[in-house]
């Protein structure tokens, strides 16, 4: 009677549950909450809300230009002046409208 060596039972099943861990794990490495897309989408992000800070802080240097220029310390007539037009709708007595 000849007698083929077969694998046991258990280490088919070793090796059937490795093998469901790993890529089990590979997956959730790849598209989980931690995983390289995950990554991949919060540099984008912050990308973007770095554009988006560059862009505020721009416009709060060009504020605080126009407040410095408005001050007390240092008053800049023709920008005082724009404005009040600007706000009132006044026009000097030699000046032209085209609309």
């Amino acid at each position: 009677m000849k007698r083929t060596a077969r694998p046991a039972l258990g280490t088919i099943l070793f090796f059937a549950i490795a093998f469901a861990l790993g890529i089990y794990f590979t997956f959730a490495a790849v598209q989980g909450d931690y995983g390289l897309f995950r990554r991949a989408e919060i540099d984008a992000e912050a990308k973007d809300l770095g554009n988006r800070l560059a862009a505020v802080q721009a416009q709060v240097a060009e504020m605080e230009n126009l407040t410095r220029r408005l001050s007390d310390d240092y008053l800049d007539l023709d920008l005082l002046d724009e404005q009040t037009r600007s706000v009132l709708g006044m026009l000097r007595s030699d000046e032209i409208v085209i609309r």
